[in-house]
């Protein structure tokens, strides 16, 4: 019993400073129905004066006014000796009578919105003043001293701790002392990595010496890439503007192909495109300004691949297309929207997840691939192309269909795992070969994919993600029947590849940024 009394804390005086202030009333009718005075400032003060409870001024508890606008008012020895202090050290509580100072048993406490004021100006003066400094002050003194103090730093804690207050008569265990101060570490750890990154930012500083990832849990998933690995996804913010509407949970490989899938969709034309993943590369990619036709198309450059795969369409899938899209087996079906007649058609599959992903937009941050306690960052391959970025260097010039397709082929190569080549006639994809130590065999599998597909009365044209290192490639696909070939330049071999080029009258294109993808 003796032991249990030990980790039980009585709360007698708590203090309250929060910016979000919903939810208060049903917690300020527990603290005083069991007896704990409150002390508060500012505007939480005037919230709890206006709900009719009674409450202490900090600056009258303190016996200090509030200053600098506000900017000191709980930063203050009664304060933090309060918070601080420990119960059964004889040396504090001596501290304490000495300076006639209180315990404080809770605080409650959430942070000026940083995050929010980001979101709704560009002042940087606005900004600043919205870094808290007293909030995380306190809430750290009350984590670190959860041994005997408890606290609580979102309304989404307050349903628990009024639970808890009521089974254990207006005290708390050390279980949920342990775990509020877990949370509260987070939730500092998280608001100052927010308030690092800004900084960061507005000084275009990508790799800073030292690099804080913070995230929201959106959710955890059933398992990871396989059902032995476990799972979850975050995000920087509260969702991941996409929103699944119908169908099975999303799994780890799902969001994987569907981030891989929206990347190119939106690398495409805008409201034009249509992109087939799958294991995060696409089988078939089509710009064709029919939506229908463009889905037609892309599935044909490799139906077998496509089947359990992703479809991303960079448009609203209306009735036609839902009656197209349910012949085959699909996974998930990405798109900006359906209308509610493709709803009627598509619902009928139960398990197939239908996402709309309107609100979501490719940011150039920073990209992470981690290993161990080592983490890779990079910035995002998302420059769009121009035709500044490209050189014809055969005698034989691109017409105007050849150069849009070569642009079109060059742009999805980027996204296909290296090494990669990408055949392409009629603004659609006709052969991918991807994911190869081979550049060789990548050319070799494009091509049997393209013959084994399409019956093509088109020119067929080339993109490889990056350079020849040897002639033997690009031969293997003029003989193949490929007119004009894009590639990056860079080879000690460039001269060599130009030089079959022009004896075998193919257009050749040089770019002047490689794309791998690994």
């Amino acid at each position: 019993m003796g032991n249990h009394q030990n980790i039980m804390k009585k709360i007698k005086k708590a203090l309250i400073s929060v910016s979000d202030k919903r939810n208060l009333k049903n917690l300020l009718k527990i603290l005083t129905k069991n007896r704990i005075e409150l002390i508060s400032s500012g505007g939480t003060y005037k919230e709890i004066k206006k709900l009719n409870f009674k409450c202490l001024e900090v600056s009258e508890y303190t016996n200090s006014p509030e200053i600098l606008g506000g900017r000191v008012k709980t930063l203050h020895p009664k304060i933090h000796a309060g918070i601080l202090s420990k119960r059964k050290n004889e040396s504090h509580k001596k501290d304490l009578k000495n300076n006639n100072f209180e315990e404080i048993d809770i605080v409650i406490v959430n942070f000026y919105p940083f995050e929010k004021t980001l979101e709704q100006t560009n002042s940087h003066l606005k900004i600043i003043e919205n870094i808290d400094v007293g909030g995380p002050t306190m809430v750290r003194a009350a984590a670190k001293n959860y041994n005997d103090v408890t606290v609580i730093t979102s309304p989404g804690q307050y349903d628990e701790l009024i639970e808890e207050i009521k089974k254990y008569k207006g005290s708390t265990s050390l279980g949920f002392r342990e775990k509020m101060s877990l949370e509260a570490f987070a939730e500092t750890a998280y608001y100052d990595a927010v308030i690092s990154n800004y900084f960061n930012k507005i000084k275009k500083v990508n790799f800073p010496s030292k690099k804080v990832i913070y995230g929201n849990l959106i959710k955890k998933l059933r398992y990871g890439e396989n059902p032995h690995q476990e799972s979850a996804i975050y995000s920087k913010k509260n969702n991941l503007n996409i929103e699944q509407i119908h169908g099975k949970r999303l799994s780890y490989n799902n969001y994987n192909d569907i981030f891989s899938a929206l990347t190119i969709s939106r690398s495409l034309p805008k409201n034009t495109g249509t992109v087939i993943v799958k294991h995060a590369n696409p089988c078939g990619v089509s710009i064709h300004k029919n939506n229908l036709k463009s889905y037609k198309m892309a599935l044909a450059c490799d139906p077998v691949s496509a089947f359990g795969g992703i479809v991303s369409c960079n448009f609203k899938v209306n009735k036609s297309l839902a009656t197209e899209l349910n012949k085959i087996f699909l996974e998930v079906i990405v798109a900006e929207g359906f209308d509610s007649e493709s709803l009627k058609i598509l619902k009928k599959r139960k398990n197939l997840r239908l996402v709309d992903a309107r609100k979501f937009i490719m940011s150039d941050s920073v990209k992470f691939n981690s290993v161990n306690s080592s983490i890779l960052a990079q910035s995002e391959d998302l420059r769009k192309f121009s035709i500044k970025d490209f050189k014809v260097v055969s005698k034989n010039k691109p017409t105007k269909s050849q150069l849009k397709n070569l642009i079109f082929a060059f742009n999805v190569c980027r996204y296909v795992k290296s090494n990669a080549i990408v055949l392409a006639s009629d603004k659609t994809t006709v052969g991918i070969g991807s994911g190869q130590p081979s550049r060789l065999d990548s050319c070799q599998i494009a091509i049997d994919k393209m013959n084994k597909f399409q019956n093509l009365s088109e020119d067929v044209v080339a993109a490889s993600d990056a350079f020849f290192p040897f002639v033997d490639g690009i031969e293997k696909l003029v003989q193949s029947g490929i007119s004009a070939v894009i590639q990056p330049s860079g080879s000690i071999r460039d001269k060599d590849i130009i030089k079959f080029a022009n004896q075998t009258n193919t257009v050749l294109i040089f770019s002047k940024t490689r794309h791998f993808r690994h």
